[in-house]
């Protein structure tokens, strides 16, 4: 159900940049703090079965308010002269399928175009493409889930479940086992996941970026994701 990317955040910027970032733009709420799975004036109909292969939607929502799939980072940095910062960047580029029987995920497999991440500055994103997580040489990320998730029974629709998933986890080249904590929803012919999992950097190859402006970045973050499947 998820895939994800962690990255580390890199800026050039003079003074006046930095500000800008710290007190122009408000990072976008942790999906934790999310009210609700499915946004509002996001539906599609029922299918006559729920059974068979469900798809990464990437044309319901959009990206400009989180309604639409993505998956992305968190992360806390200290900025020369400003302070405490969190760098939030997401990529709404998402692709892949999860089987349902019955009331089982049978599969999921799920792969993220890190190139499209974007954040509330450019000269970050540009960074992340050489240093971190360098997506100029990783430019994907994937997650294939490792064994089936019994659900009990099928979720009354509209009601939000946690449900756990183990799979493979890619980041820069290096595959771990993850187990995700997610919240999931069905709404009419749509089936949400949202989540979010604690991601140590070095333990994908990978650390934080230099730059002068930037005077240390945490060697963790969060991974976050919010996809959107609707059925095929």
């Amino acid at each position: 159900m998820v895939v994800a990317i962690f990255v580390v955040a890199a800026i050039a910027a003079g003074g006046y940049g930095l500000w800008y970032i710290l007190i122009g733009a408000t990072a976008p709420a942790a999906v934790s703090e999310a009210s609700q799975v499915i946004p509002d004036g996001v539906s599609v109909p029922a299918p006559a079965t729920f059974d068979g292969s469900w798809q990464v939607n990437q044309s319901l929502g959009s990206i400009k308010d989180f309604s639409s799939s993505w998956v992305g980072y968190r992360v806390k940095e200290q900025l020369a002269g400003v302070g405490g910062h969190t760098a939030v960047g997401r990529t709404p580029k998402v692709t892949g399928s999860l089987t349902l029987g019955g009331s089982t995920v049978r599969a999921v497999s799920i792969t993220a175009d890190l190139t499209a991440l974007a954040s509330d500055d450019s000269q970050r994103d540009d960074q992340l493409r050489r240093q971190a997580i360098k997506t100029d040489s990783f430019p994907t990320a994937t997650f294939t889930l490792n064994g089936p998730i019994d659900l009990g029974a099928l979720p009354a629709d509209g009601k939000t479940i946690s449900v756990s998933a183990t799979g493979s986890l890619t980041i820069h080249g290096t595959t771990k086992s993850v187990q995700v904590s997610l919240q999931a929803q069905r709404r009419g012919g749509i089936i949400a996941v949202a989540g979010s999992l604690p991601i140590v950097f070095t333990d994908y190859g990978f650390s934080g970026p230099n730059s002068f402006a930037v005077v240390s970045v945490n060697d963790n973050g969060l991974m976050e994701l919010h996809l959107l499947f609707t059925h095929v």
